[in-house]
This record gives C-alpha cells, sequence and structure tokens, in this order.
C-alpha cells in the first residue's frame, strides 16, 4: 500500500494535536490553533457533543497517521488483532508497533516515519542480516534490525543517531552499529502512542 502523503501539519491541525513529536510540528499548531481551511479560525475547533461514530471515526483516523498506514490495512491488522488472545486494542496497538518501517523510527533511525519507510523501500534496512525492503514485515522477539552499511554515513541517519531520544524499553539500540534488536512484545502502557485504541475497536466492531 502507498504510504500517506501531503502535508501532516495540516492533518494534525485538523485533528487539533501534535501526533508527531517534532517541534516544528509543535510551532505550527501553536502557531494556527484552529483547523485547516478558509473558515478555519471562524470555526476553531468543535466543542459540543459528538456523536460516538465521529468520535471513534476521528481515533481510527489519528492511528492510521500515526503509522503511516492506509483503511484497508489498519482493518487487517484489526482482524488479526481480534484474533489473538487479550485485549484487542493492546493486540492492535502492538501489530502496529511490530512494523518495520515503525520499528527504525522507534529506534531513532529516521526523524519520522515516513522516512523510516523510505529507508526500508529503497532497500537500506537488514533483518537478521538479510535485506528486507517491506515496511509491513513484523519483526520478531530475537529479531536485529540495521541500517545497511552503506547507508550509516548518511548525513540524515548521522543526524538522527545523534539526536536520538531514549528507546522504548522493547528495543535494544547499538547506535554505533546503528542497529538494534526487538527485544520482546510491549505492554500498551509502553508504546508511546496517545490513542484510544478502545474507540478504534468500537469503530470496527460496529462494521463487522
Amino acid at each position: 500500500m502507498a504510504s500517506l502523503h501531503g502535508p501532516k501539519a495540516k492533518l494534525m491541525r485538523r485533528f487539533g494535536e501534535v501526533l508527531i513529536p517534532r517541534p516544528k510540528y509543535q510551532k505550527i499548531l501553536e502557531k494556527r490553533p484552529y483547523p485547516p481551511g478558509d473558515h478555519g479560525k471562524e470555526k476553531q475547533y468543535r466543542s459540543g457533543r459528538r456523536s460516538d461514530y465521529a468520535t471513534q471515526l476521528e481515533e481510527k483516523q489519528k492511528l492510521s497517521f500515526i503509522y503511516n498506514i492506509r483503511e484497508r490495512q489498519l482493518r487487517k491488522y484489526f482482524l488479526r488483532a481480534r484474533r489473538l488472545p487479550g485485549a484487542t486494542g493492546g493486540n492492535l496497538i502492538a501489530l502496529l508497533e511490530r512494523r518495520l518501517d515503525n520499528m527504525i523510527y522507534r529506534a531513532g533511525f529516521a526523524a519520522t516515519v515516513w522516512a523510516a519507510r523510505q529507508l526500508v523501500t529503497h532497500g537500506h534496512v537488514v533483518v537478521n542480516g538479510a535485506r528486507n525492503n517491506l515496511p509491513s514485515y513484523l519483526v520478531k522477539p530475537g529479531d536485529t534490525f540495521a541500517i545497511s552499511e552503506r547507508m550509516r554515513k548518511n548525513v540524515h541517519i548521522v543526524e538522527s543517531v545523534e539526536s536520538m531520544l531514549t528507546p522504548p524499553t522493547y528495543i535494544a539500540v547499538n547506535p554505533e552499529q546503528v542497529s538494534a534488536t526487538f527485544v520482546r512484545i510491549p505492554e500498551r502502557k509502553e508504546v508511546p502512542v496517545q490513542i484510544n485504541e478502545q474507540l478504534v475497536v468500537e469503530f470496527y466492531t460496529r462494521l463487522t
């Protein structure tokens, strides 16, 4: 499936919150704290009661945006999560978190999940020593993934690694080798995604 395109800040202004923690997005939303469009300033953000469907739909759209996937993909992940033992919402987040492009982003090797996807699709990522160009590949506990040796000195990779934040505890990162190991399936509380996944589950449940 194709990657999501278009201005990221514009989409976040529509949601009314910063979904990708980057300073430039924070500044844009602080400067223009209203929805995009010709009448954005007049509309502001809706404060009245919204229907359950509208709330669920928006949360689903946020989740799709954060992980850079399309509706069809997200629905497939939901159906898979529902078949797994445990809470469907937690299973859904865990599955999305295990995507290879997201792992590259979480490890700090790319500034955004969009940049991480590009690295994967262009063949610059290896998993367990073999090149892997599938952004949707689900990394398994114990898998090691890394940026290919010829890309490790790329200015964008170097900049991302140098400005790397503390990675999640379920990923062990080796900055010198620009590699990381997926240690274990994360618990929901460990995943740095501000989403009410139960609303997403309710959205899809009403359609099935």
